[in-house]
């Protein structure tokens, strides 16, 4: 069954049919990981309430957890109002980031000139 087609039409994809996905930790608001997804990902997320993600540099899907343990229960999905980015929230569990960080946001903190 492919992703609904009511969703599928709000979607605005890259050039190579992706669409960007925050991830969050729906209980705190961390800010986990950025991944992304093609319509299957996002059908198979909605479906089976694991996160599911096109990989970029492998060519293909994977599921958040099936080899490293560290899984993303999806509690809510959401589209931003333009349609070009989707908000995971998540029950992470171990660490989102492939480095073994709890957060891919956590290593190079950016300096800001006061406003």
């Amino acid at each position: 069954m492919p992703l609904d087609p009511a969703i599928a039409a709000r979607l605005k994809r890259t050039a190579d049919g992706l669409v960007p996905a925050v991830v969050q930790q729906y209980d705190t608001g961390e800010v986990l990981m950025l991944a992304w997804m093609d319509d299957e990902a996002l059908h198979r997320t909605l479906t089976t309430g694991r996160a599911t993600y096109w990989s970029r540099s492998r060519g293909s899907y994977w599921v958040k957890g099936d080899t490293s343990g560290h899984v993303q229960h999806v509690r809510s999905a959401a589209l931003d109002c333009d349609g070009d980015t989707i908000l995971l929230k998540v029950d992470q569990v171990g660490a989102a980031c492939h480095t073994g960080d709890r957060t891919c946001f956590d290593a190079d903190e950016l300096a800001v000139a006061p406003a």
